[in-house]
């Protein structure tokens, strides 16, 4: 049995550990030179519901990526503006502990590899067609695209970018499977009747900061700084795609957060305003290039999906992360790539698909924002463990816990522990 994962960001690989383990050849196909997508650029982990989250999905059975990521934490258990216990990993770390996992569990890798169309017939696809000519025949097939486009489709729906973590100019656009294979995607929406959301962050070389707020951030792990009263920008906010950090504060100050770069929580901020800022003088952007003006925008190409994670309207298909709702973050993308994964295998063995319960936040999410993104205001929100919306239901529903054994047991009540490390083939 062959699943062919198409996207190498952290639901891509969630997806192929889960289908590998799961007992299938998997091979996963990624544009560009590295996995992780946008984790290269995230590192902001177990905060707030995410806790809950994350232990759910260890006693899943799906514990390998999370493992990774604790390891690659140098702060842990800290607190910033609207949110606790957060980690953060070192994103200039993290990458190859990731490929090297993969490869070790025998994945299939096909770096710099870009999917350009699928071969169908009638409502299943039977391979995928790559730039380089090769044409791959596979059972199942998981999307994980993300929900971004190319360059043009950032200057159209926001301010542009001059080179962001997706490196569209260099690698080539994403295309969407969904689409190819006939069905209408969707997308976020904004309240000014605008497409898409700006990313939530931008990187800031940390060896551009002072050697005072250098030290503060590497010993604390965050960093926080009063903006001047004349730059206080709140009309920003809306445009997020982290509703979760779209609270006064991160229009107030400046929040940086040691992620290996210094993460500064806002969507983009001119240079010469942010160089005002005492240990900014010198501050220089990482990501993307024009972080002074863009960044680029997410959320314009989600399949419609049902709460198995495959795709309506065709057969064999999969999706995960963005692709398959208006979700954000690395829990996010690696609880709906994990489900995916396993369910895939579980289509081509022809017996019944897994829908985690409701009783557990990781399929409350999945149904919830599922049910939501047929309104349209449900998808003008954005759904995460993290706050916004979403947490305050998780708490509402008295899902949010951050004991251990409470979150184990709760997984076990519904006979569904370790059920991502069941061989099924």
């Amino acid at each position: 049995m062959k699943v062919l994962v198409v996207g190498g960001g952290w639901a891509g690989v969630s997806s192929a550990i889960s289908a590998r383990k799961a007992g299938a050849e998997v091979h996963v196909f990624e544009k560009t030179d590295l996995l992780l997508g946008l984790g290269n650029i995230g590192g902001i982990m177990r905060n707030n519901g995410r806790f809950t989250a994350s232990e759910e999905l260890i006693e899943l059975g799906s514990s390998e990526l999370m493992e990774i990521c604790d390891n690659n934490s140098k702060h842990k258990n800290i607190k910033f503006p609207g949110h606790e216990h957060a980690s953060l990993y070192d994103v200039t770390s993290i990458e190859p502990d990731v490929k090297k996992l993969l490869l070790d569990m025998g994945i299939n890798l096909h770096l710099i590899t870009r999917v350009t169309d699928i071969d169908q017939t009638d409502k299943s696809i039977k391979g995928i067609h790559l730039s380089s000519g090769e044409y791959i025949e596979g059972d199942v097939i998981i999307e994980t695209t993300g929900s971004t486009g190319p360059m043009g489709n950032c200057q159209r729906f926001g301010n542009g970018c001059a080179m962001c973590i997706l490196r569209c100019p260099s690698y080539g656009p994403r295309i969407s499977i969904s689409e190819r294979a006939g069905v209408k995607d969707f997308s976020g929406e904004r309240n000014d009747d605008k497409l898409g959301a700006f990313s939530g962050s931008c990187e800031v070389a940390k060896d551009s900061l002072s050697e005072e707020l250098k030290e503060v951030l590497e010993k604390e792990g965050v960093a926080v700084l009063k903006v001047p009263p004349e730059d206080v920008n709140y009309g920003k906010l809306e445009a997020k795609v982290c509703q979760q950090y779209a609270l006064k504060e991160f229009a107030e100050n400046i929040v940086l957060l040691d992620t290996g770069h210094a993460k500064l929580m806002t969507t983009y901020y001119p240079l010469e305003k942010l160089r005002k800022i005492p240990g900014l003088e010198k501050a220089r952007y990482v990501d993307p290039l024009a972080g002074s003006i863009g960044n680029s925008i997410r959320y314009l190409s989600v399949a419609p999906r049902d709460n198995n994670m495959r795709v309506i309207g065709v057969d064999n298909l999969f999706c995960a992360g963005e692709k398959s709702g208006l979700f954000v973050g690395h829990t996010e993308a690696m609880c709906t790539g994990a489900l995916a994964g396993h369910n895939a295998v579980r289509l081509a063995l022809g017996i019944p698909l897994l829908t985690l319960p409701s009783s557990l936040c990781v399929g409350d999410l999945i149904s919830y924002a599922n049910e939501r993104s047929k309104t349209r205001e449900g998808r003008k929100t954005r759904y995460t463990f993290a706050g916004s919306d979403y947490f305050n239901r998780m708490k509402s529903l008295n899902l949010y816990s951050t004991n251990v054994e409470e979150i184990k047991n709760r997984v076990r009540k519904v006979n569904l522990d370790g059920v991502f490390n069941q061989k099924l083939i």
